[in-house]
């Protein structure tokens, strides 16, 4: 029989807790995302603390509970990447070992940008790596004036597009995106993601992004663990933007998120929800928000607003449900630049029927997420999909 028929996977995006043993090759030599941001701003998360989130590593101003809920490990990353496709992708089953490709030196191929001009039609400005709320300040008045496509990039992979909901509209920005993300399967010019960024506002100091962005992402580049369950009859239900990080594939229902704080008010309310598989949430704004914008008290901020949406849910959990709160990457707010940082991520897992608890061995990979999902529900691994279960060990 199944241990559980619910399994909630909640991934804080970008709450590393310090470095990779490889970062200095990516430039993250000494990051410690949770680490900092506790060290310079202060943290008040007493769901999480309960949880072990202290017991895994020292932090300034988390201490470690006493008799921590359920259990923890410090997961390292397999795949050659630092980047959210990666991290959720591996979650699930699947090894990336050649990296997707960037353009934050050089900016995008005139080439690239003479026939995404050509197929919408748009003349195509900007062109560069860019912070999203800083290229606005400096072209969206151009671009609302003229309908001119504000394309850019960052230390991702990744092909951003501007668009003014309010004078080209999000049918039109979805169809430049839409050929944006065709032209870019080509190996030469080959992202991971495609993202609309619609925003509202006419001048400076006035622009302000929506809820209504969308990722246009690669498809898994093989069978996932959630295909699996899929197949076997089982819910797979995506919150926030997981559904557009793997393409649809593997999902059964999808719910789209308009803040961090609404995917956890959504949580919740699944938690009332009849259902039998994995409910698997992706919490963005701590990255998009706060680490790409370097802003540790913002941090902070928005994990004390999440560690307030965890009290709530963690009393709707019953002793048929396992949480397993994790992260995709970092993303330190105090380190250099505006790019995500090759760290190792949490790994908390509890349930109200747990009879003890304690701390695990780090763990190789994050495929261990999925592989466990998989063991408690009987569904076999699909080919090639790494990870090892833990839930033998989750007592």
């Amino acid at each position: 029989m199944n241990r559980y028929d619910r399994i909630f996977v909640v991934v804080l995006d970008s709450v590393g807790i310090g470095e990779m043993p490889d970062a200095a090759g990516y430039g993250d030599a000494g990051t410690d995302t949770l680490g900092h941001i506790s060290a310079t701003a202060g943290l008040k998360i007493p769901n999480l603390a309960r949880l072990g989130i202290g017991n895994l590593r020292p932090l300034a101003t988390v201490p470690p509970a006493e008799r921590p809920m359920g259990y923890r490990a410090v997961l390292r990353e397999a795949s050659c990447a630092k980047d959210t496709l990666t991290g959720h992708w591996e979650m699930m089953g699947i090894l990336t070992t050649t990296p997707f490709r960037t353009f934050s030196e050089t900016g995008f191929p005139p080439e690239l940008i003479a026939e995404l001009e050509r197929r919408t039609g748009r003349r195509i400005i900007g062109n560069k790596s860019a912070s999203g709320t800083e290229i606005l300040e400096e072209l969206g008045e151009e671009e609302t004036a003229t309908g001119h496509l504000i394309v850019y990039t960052s230390a991702d992979s990744v092909l951003q597009i501007c668009g003014n909901e309010e004078t080209m509209g999000l049918a039109e920005l979805y169809r430049c995106c839409e050929i944006a993300r065709e032209l870019t399967l080509r190996d030469e010019w080959r992202v991971g993601r495609v993202i609309a960024r619609p925003y509202v506002g006419r001048r400076r100091g006035e622009f302000k992004r929506t809820s209504n962005r969308h990722d246009y992402a690669l498809p898994p580049t093989g069978e996932t663990d959630m295909d699996a369950l899929k197949g076997a009859g089982l819910d797979v239900i995506a919150v926030g933007k997981i559904n557009d990080i793997f393409d649809g594939h593997g999902v059964t229902e999808a719910m789209k998120s308009k803040s961090s704080v609404h995917g956890m008010e959504q949580t919740i309310e699944l938690a009332d929800w009849d259902f039998r598989g994995l409910c698997y949430v992706n919490l963005v704004d701590f990255d998009a928000l706060w680490g790409h914008r370097r802003d540790p008290v913002g941090y902070a901020g928005e994990l004390e607003r999440f560690d307030e949406k965890l009290g709530a849910l963690l009393p709707k959990l019953g002793r048929r449900d396992l949480l397993i709160l994790t992260a995709d990457h970092g993303n330190d707010p105090t380190h250099t630049g505006t790019d995500h940082t090759r760290e190792k991520v949490p790994f908390l897992a509890w349930s109200p029927s747990m009879e003890g608890g304690g701390e695990l061995p780090e763990q190789e990979t994050f495929g261990v997420i999925g592989a466990t999902v998989l063991d408690n529900f009987g569904v076999a691994m699909p080919e090639n999909a790494i990870g090892t279960s833990l839930l033998p060990l989750l007592r």
